[in-house]
């Protein structure tokens, strides 16, 4: 018998299809997206890898190389681009002074260790250190958003207070470590926690997910 979790990723998948997650033309413009986005649109992302790759900035030597007063402006699109521009000077900074600015040998590091080195780093968080895993590094460590966190808490699979660190136990101790799942699964939550599972007016009746809520609709944080 499938798991919660499996029944809930087939139906999505089969509402909405793949997603082709993450957008990104290398390994290395994924990590910088994954920086980038934090706190503003993708929109606004675009624009700002845009001008990196116009600058011919795009691999980890020449952005490690670029002044930080020009990395600033190039990156103003994105938001908060002077606090933004120091954590991707310490990301990129890591690539180059500990892997030799090769993403292989990085990537090639045991994940558990590799993940602990990312979230030393200036502003990098779980969520970016996981999306860099996974969508950069095709490695299975499953990301967790503010959307996994809504739909799987108002179906009842977690409870409202589960941190970052459960959630994601929860779902990895419940698929397989597929890396190809974990993408479009993530891709997927975020899917429909933008289109039904909305912080206001959702839209339960729906949603693909409905007859797995609970008996009497959504829980919420409130009891």
């Amino acid at each position: 018998m499938p798991s919660t979790l499996s029944e809930a990723y087939r139906r999505l998948f089969e509402a909405f299809g793949p997603q082709q997650w993450w957008p990104g033309q290398s390994p290395f413009e994924v990590m910088v997206g994954a920086v980038l986005t934090q706190n503003t649109s993708w929109r606004n992302v675009e624009r700002a890898i845009h001008n990196l790759r116009q600058a011919d900035l795009l691999e980890p030597q020449p952005l490690y190389a670029v002044p930080v007063e020009e990395l600033e402006e190039l990156i103003r699109p994105a938001g908060y681009f002077r606090v933004k521009a120091r954590r991707l000077r310490s990301l990129v900074g890591f690539v180059v002074e500990r892997y030799g600015g090769s993403l292989e040998a990085m990537f090639a590091t045991e994940l558990a260790e590799l993940r602990r080195q990312l979230l030393a780093l200036n502003g990098i968080g779980p969520e970016t250190a996981d999306s860099i895993l996974l969508y950069a590094g095709g490695l299975p460590s499953f990301v967790v958003d503010a959307y996994t966190h809504r739909v799987f808490s108002r179906h009842g699979w977690i409870d409202f207070a589960a941190d970052y660190h459960e959630i994601q136990e929860y779902v990895e101790s419940a698929l397989p470590r597929d890396v190809q799942q974990y993408n479009e699964f993530h891709a997927l939550l975020v899917r429909v926690g933008k289109d039904y599972c909305r912080k206001t007016g959702s839209r339960c009746a729906e949603c693909p997910l409905r007859e797995l809520l609970p008996r009497g609709g959504p829980l919420s944080a409130e009891g």
